[in-house]
């Protein structure tokens, strides 16, 4: 049967069904249909079960917001914005929409929220694409100093279209808010971006915005990293401080790729223009100006997520997300690794791995042979590319969602700091790890996995 034929695809149990019961002869309809893919999906199922995912870029999707995700609304395509769209058929997007709105707005407390950036990449392009011209000078944390792509880096769009300047660390690896505050003075941004990829400190808003003010330009916050930290009130909220609040909804919040785009106390505040407001900008921004059709499912995705991290519940994970992180880092140094700043106030912990001989990719690679993951990562005044590194960067989220407290900390930076000594550089990104460390480690991670789960996911132990 040609797989394009939906109606008798899924057999008669998906007869008559209603979206409550579409994904489970959805799935049936996979494995049926198409094995081959079904079983690379199942492949990459046991693969997060079994693997200590030590990362800062990511958190787990509770099994309800993935649901949303595979919903019926990814057969609904639309433009605009509710009760202002250029496709029929979006009486029930429209509900899901502002629902998604007004969860945003509650649990960050923001005055106005945009939900249908694709990406928080998206939203940045859209904000600075708003708020300035070609040309015009935005003013950034420089990316080997722990900044994004977006920030102004020369290789993303920012870098190419406007003036970028980077503002960076001092030797202590903290900000340097005397030399933002220079730079500012000398280059007169129109924006000026409070954010980070890979900073372990919390960044002192207020200090922002008055260096923002001295010079006339918009404060851009992205917290993509530490939306949940913020969000559960365990981080500095920048919501009233920033002109725009910029995030990633899978970093931190557990939800669906994507992005929101979030104004506190300046929503009503004028833009550039003079005419509109910056809410008013904002949406402009968004749609028509940069995105076209929204992803409606990944909307109500996002909506879901948002509900979840409402209720108490999220607050302990965000206390136990930076818990985790100090012990981590703690944990790290008295094994000897050189972590930057000497600490976090996220749930982000950096490593020099240049004490150990290795670059940042051949650790990298070396603890993904025994199933725990870590990115490589630029530091402070590193000679070694983006591609190869002289750093990792660890984090807790998806630890803390297992449910791994501070107590558990020892346990794994002691499998770490077991692979990173027994790997020998070989040139670049190649290493040679001792295979007896290997074995012994990958083992050791499989039992920790299997006592700490992927909460909300089940499966049957791999054989």
């Amino acid at each position: 049967m040609d797989s394009l034929t939906l109606p008798n695809q899924a057999g008669p149990a998906a007869r008559g069904t209603g979206q409550r019961d579409l994904t489970v002869s959805a799935a049936a309809s996979l494995r049926r249909h198409d094995p081959e893919l079904d079983g690379l999906l199942e492949q990459e199922f046991r693969r997060q079960q079994d693997t200590l995912a030590m990362v800062a870029y990511a958190s787990l999707a509770d099994p309800s917001v993935l649901a949303c995700g595979a919903s019926v609304l990814a057969n609904v395509t639309a433009e605009g914005y509710p009760g202002a769209r250029y496709h029929p058929g979006c009486r029930w997007l429209d509900q899901v929409e502002e629902l998604a709105v007004r969860r945003t707005r509650a649990v960050f407390g923001a005055r106005y929220a945009n939900v249908q950036p694709h990406s928080c990449s998206q939203a940045n392009l859209s904000v600075l694409f708003a708020l300035m011209r070609p040309g015009d000078t935005v003013l950034g944390l420089a990316l080997d100093a722990g900044g994004h792509l977006t920030h102004g880096a020369p290789a993303s769009v920012v870098g190419d279209y406007f003036h970028a300047v980077g503002y960076g660390v001092g030797e202590d690896g903290r900000i340097d808010y005397g030399q933002l505050r220079r730079l500012a003075h000398r280059y007169r941004p129109k924006v000026v971006i409070a954010g980070a990829s890979a900073y372990p400190r919390a960044l002192d808003y207020e200090r922002f915005r008055a260096v923002a003010d001295e010079v006339g330009a918009y404060l851009l916050a992205d917290i993509s990293h530490i939306a949940g930290l913020v969000a559960a009130g365990v981080h500095p909220s920048p919501i009233d401080l920033a002109h725009i609040t910029t995030l990633s909804t899978y970093k931190q919040l557990g939800g669906p790729r994507g992005g929101l785009i979030l104004s506190g106390a300046e929503c009503d505040t004028p833009g550039p223009d003079g005419v509109r407001t910056l809410a008013q900008l904002m949406q402009r921004a968004v749609f028509p100006r940069s995105q076209g059709t929204l992803n409606a499912a990944g909307i109500a995705a996002k909506a879901r997520a948002l509900a979840l991290v409402a209720r108490p519940e999220f607050r302990d994970l965000a206390e136990r997300i930076v818990g985790d992180a100090r012990a981590l880092a703690e944990e790290l140094t008295r094994r000897g690794h050189r972590v930057l700043t000497g600490g976090t106030d996220t749930h982000m912990v950096l490593v020099d791995t240049t004490p150990l001989g290795l670059s940042g990719a051949a650790a990298e690679r070396a603890l993904e042979e025994c199933g725990i993951l870590a990115n490589r990562n630029r530091i402070p005044n590193d000679t070694r590319s983006p591609r190869i590194t002289s750093g990792l960067r660890f984090g807790t989220n998806i630890l803390a969602q297992r449910g791994l407290g501070p107590q558990d900390m020892g346990e794994c930076a002691d499998l770490v700091h077991q692979v990173l000594t027994a790997t020998e550089p070989a040139g670049g990104a190649g290493h040679r790890l001792d295979p007896v460390v290997r074995d012994r480690v990958r083992r050791a991670v499989h039992r920790l996995c299997r006592r700490h789960p992927l909460p909300g996911y089940t499966a049957e132990p791999a054989a």
